[in-house]
């Protein structure tokens, strides 16, 4: 049976809209969602918040809809980045589970397909893709195990957004031939939310094949998680392998729910089967 994920909750500081917002991704099916802190360097002030700890937001997680589990919940830090300054990692970086960076111009896509440590890119759903995607680029995120994310939430919105949305899909679609997708929600609120099968079927819309459209929102996710706890030192994080035999003491620097993942030895063949 295929374990759904939606990567891309977007962070509010109303608990009660984000509980509403999780409970309605378990009763959809999801078993892992993941917290998403957005931070663009370009405004003044921003910067690199300390994610809420999930207790916070439950008391006892809900159970996925068709399974006996609770829904798993992890935080990501988005870095929407103008400039090469605006992604510098840092030890702040390191209380994710996930990072990814959301490239303005075609220098930092560039770059941060072939060199920046991050687990996904994310394209524009909201405005028209400022530039062209090139295969070199794309092949190389792809040989590195980084991830391309699209997001639906804003074609629910708006109509203009939507066609936006659909277009610069199916733009990536014909340079990356399906690889390395993943279909998330950027919800802001519960209505926001769609089934992981109408995802998949959304994904026949951006020119995903069926199989790669399924796999979109389940087991190119759960690439997407393994990607982000196995790479060595990243942010002084130390590699999966020491982590694994870390004690349950020593999670500081990490989640509950990926230290979780490392304890109960689930790479990387019984992930989350």
């Amino acid at each position: 049976m295929s374990v759904f994920m939606d990567l891309n909750i977007i962070s509010n500081n109303d608990k009660n809209r984000l509980r509403s917002i999780i409970e309605t991704a378990a009763h959809l099916g999801y078993s892992t969602v993941a917290i998403n802190y957005v931070v663009e360097p370009q405004q003044k002030k921003q910067e690199i918040p300390k994610p809420q700890s999930v207790s916070d937001i439950f008391d006892k997680f809900p159970v996925v809809q068709g399974k006996s589990s609770p829904i798993k919940v992890l935080n990501r830090l988005t870095i929407i980045a103008s400039d090469a300054s605006h992604f510098r990692p840092t030890n702040e970086y390191r209380s994710f589970d996930l990072v990814a960076v959301y490239p303005k111009t075609e220098k930092l896509f560039h770059a941060a397909c072939m060199t920046f440590d991050v687990d996904i890119i994310c394209i524009a759903v909201a405005e028209k893709q400022p530039f062209h995607f090139k295969r070199a680029p794309v092949n190389g995120a792809i040989d590195r195990g980084v991830f391309f994310e699209t997001c639906y939430a804003a074609a629910i919105r708006d109509t203009t957004m939507r066609r936006y949305t659909i277009a610069n899909a199916i733009s990536l679609m014909e340079v990356c031939k399906g690889k390395n997708i993943i279909v998330s929600s950027g919800a802001e609120r519960p209505l926001e939310l769609r089934g992981p099968y109408d995802i998949a079927n959304l994904g026949l819309l951006f020119s995903l094949s069926e199989g790669d459209a399924k796999a979109a929102v389940s087991t190119n996710c759960r690439s997407v998680l393994l990607h982000g706890v196995s790479c060595p030192d990243r942010y002084m994080k130390g590699c999966a392998a020491k982590l694994r035999t870390s004690s349950v003491t020593e999670r500081d620097s990490m989640s509950d729910h990926t230290s979780y993942f490392i304890k109960a030895d689930l790479l990387p063949n019984n992930c989350f089967y």
